[in-house]
Parts: structure tokens; sequence; C-alpha cells
């Protein structure tokens, strides 16, 4: 099965493989549409006359995005944090998150472990219980078609009593609808180092605990490396982007000692610009690091989900499919699902490779 090339065929096989998504932000999934049906609901009013229009926004900015990388990271998140507006209720969230894993089921994504901000939510005066119910409810309806976990995430360039607080809260809900923690949000000035604390307090309450390491971030190699050996008590159980290591051999060196998997967003470096990341991505493979493929945020990112960042991670990096396949393996083994769900999703990906090569 070696030697195939990002052509037509392989396209297909990536589109029909069972897929996974480790690295996608919930609100990120959030579509002008959804967004257009929940204004009206809540009669906010939004700047565009039909949703039409609101569609044409979110291409406005994929191509500003493109346009500008050095600035993608901020001109993003305050599209991003606008659109959460009209997120208000339990309801609200049930529906995006049910829309979600309805379009993973649709594109052959067996099992996620989504991002989400609450503190996003209750900043804007949304009651904490209105997301993690929401969310709750919508995992448990879409289990039968799709796996999910979600991952608690905190907003880094907030302070770290906040992160401390909003664990407090959402506390309850460990176990059940998350499993782990991270940080993502502005990483300037805001290391992991900075969430030590939670991490620990995470960990010790049996959760798995992960940051966002974005790409090109000042001082991005230091930020890397607290999260492979400083943080949390001996380092972090997986890293989110992360993807300068490539460019450093002692970090892909300390990274593939520890097994670490990285969650890596190819649409979102094309995003930002950089030339060198699937430079990077294929030294990663190369040396053996446990690289997946996420979506990020597919909403904002011309649409494109878990297959279609796969694509451009084989075109880019001349992946045969064998190590397109070794990507969803990578998944289900750093995933942080149950041992009979990695069982089913290794047993489905054999079953169809099987048959695919037949």
């Amino acid at each position: 099965m070696a030697n195939a090339t990002a052509d037509d065929k392989l396209s297909s096989f990536i589109t029909a493989m069972p897929k996974l998504d480790l690295h996608v932000h919930i609100e990120g999934t959030l579509t002008p549409e959804l967004r257009w049906d929940l204004a009206t609901k809540h009669r906010i009013p939004l700047p565009f006359s039909t949703a039409s229009a609101l569609r044409a926004s979110y291409n406005h900015l994929y191509a500003t995005l493109r346009a500008d990388g050095s600035n993608a990271l901020p001109v993003f998140l305050s599209h991003y944090y606008g659109g959460m507006d009209v997120l208000r209720d339990e309801a609200d969230f049930y529906a995006l998150a049910t829309h979600f894993l309805r379009a993973c089921a649709a594109a052959h994504v067996r099992y996620v472990e989504p991002f989400f901000d609450v503190q996003a939510h209750t900043r804007r005066g949304v009651p904490a219980a209105a997301v993690l119910d929401g969310l709750l409810r919508a995992k448990r309806d879409m289990a039968s078609s799709v796996g999910c976990n979600f991952v608690l995430c905190f907003l880094r360039d907030e302070p770290a009593a906040a992160a401390d607080a909003a664990y407090a809260v959402c506390a309850p809900y460990a176990h059940r609808l998350f499993v782990g923690v991270g940080i993502d949000s502005d990483e300037r000035g805001n290391p992991p180092a900075k969430f030590d604390d939670v991490f620990r307090r995470a960990r010790a309450d049996g959760l798995k605990v992960t940051a966002h390491c974005d790409v090109n971030q000042v001082n991005g190699h230091a930020h890397i490396s607290q999260a492979v050996s400083e943080v949390g008590g001996g380092g972090l159980d997986r890293i989110d982007h992360g993807v300068n290591a490539g460019e450093s051999p002692e970090l892909i060196a300390a990274i593939r000692a520890r097994g670490l998997g990285l969650t890596l967003c190819p649409q979102a470096y094309v995003i930002a610009k950089e030339a060198r990341w699937g430079q990077w991505v294929r030294a990663l493979v190369d040396e053996g690091v446990k690289v997946t493929i996420g979506s990020d945020d597919p909403a904002y990112m011309h649409g494109m989900g878990t297959a279609e960042n796969m694509v451009l991670a084989a075109e880019a990096c001349k992946l045969d499919t064998d190590e397109v396949v070794l990507l969803v393996r990578n998944a289900i083994d750093i995933c942080w699902a149950d041992a009979d769900v990695k069982k089913n999703l290794e047993s489905e990906l054999d079953k169809f490779v099987k048959e695919w090569e037949g």
C-alpha cells in the first residue's frame, strides 16, 4: 500500500477512512448558518442583512487571515470570540455540539475530543451550567454516532487564578463531560508554567493535561519545553500544535522520549503563512513522533475539516497511504478514550484498510 501520493486516490482514501479529531474547538465549529439562526432566536442584531451575507463575511475573514499571516491570531480571535455572542443558553450549546457531531459522523470521524472555553462564556454572563449541561446532553445523545470526550480549556490571557476558579466550577463534570484540561487563546507572555497549579490539580483528580503551543510564538521553543518536561509535575500528557518542535532536534528527542503526541492543524499553519510547516511535520513523522491531524476551527478556516487537513498534510509532507494510516493510529494511541473504545477504533481502521486493499 506504500508509495501512493496525495492524488485523487489518496484523497478518496482519506475521506472514506475512519478518523479521529483531537484538536478542534467546539466554539470554532459555529457555522454562519447556525450563528444566524441563534441570533434570530435571541433577537441579537448582526451587521448583515442575510445569512448569505454572514457567510460571505466568514470567507472575507479567511482571505484576510491568508493575506496577513503575521497578524492572523489576534484578528482571528477577535472574530472567534465575537461569534460566541449568540451562544446564550443550554439549548444553544446543545445545538452547537450536535451540529458538529452530526457533521463528524457524515465525514467518517468516529471519535473527537473537542476543546471548550467556559470562561469565554461566563465572562459574558452565561451560566457555566448552560455550557456544561448543553455539551453533556449533546455528548450523550450523539454517543451512538460519534464517540466524544471534551477537554476543558482555560484562557491563557486571563489570570491563573481565573483558571483555578473555572476549574472549581466545572470539576463536578469531570470524567462525565471532560477527561482533560488545557490552555488556549493568546499565547504571548502566557507560558504553560503560568498554569502549573491548575495542571497539577487536574492531574491529581485523574484528568489528562495538555497545552496549546501555537506556531511561531515568541519563546515558542521554551513553551514547548515546559510542556514536555516541566509543568504539571514532570510534563503534560499531550501538546496541541507544537509544530515548531520540528525545527529542533533537541525538542524532537525530548518529545519522542516521553512518547508524547502532537495534535497538528495544517490549515492553521497555511493561514499563518509558515512555509516550513510541511518540512517540520515531515521531520516529526520521520523521527517517530506521534503526530495527529485535527481541524482546529473549521467554521472560520474555509470549512476545512479533519479529512481536508489530512489531505493538506499528505500533499505538503509527501505522505504515503501507510503514513496517513499511521496518523490515525497515532490518534487512537494518544486519545483519552477508554480501552474498549480504542480497541473498537483499531478494529474498524484495520477492517477499512484491508477492504480498501482488497
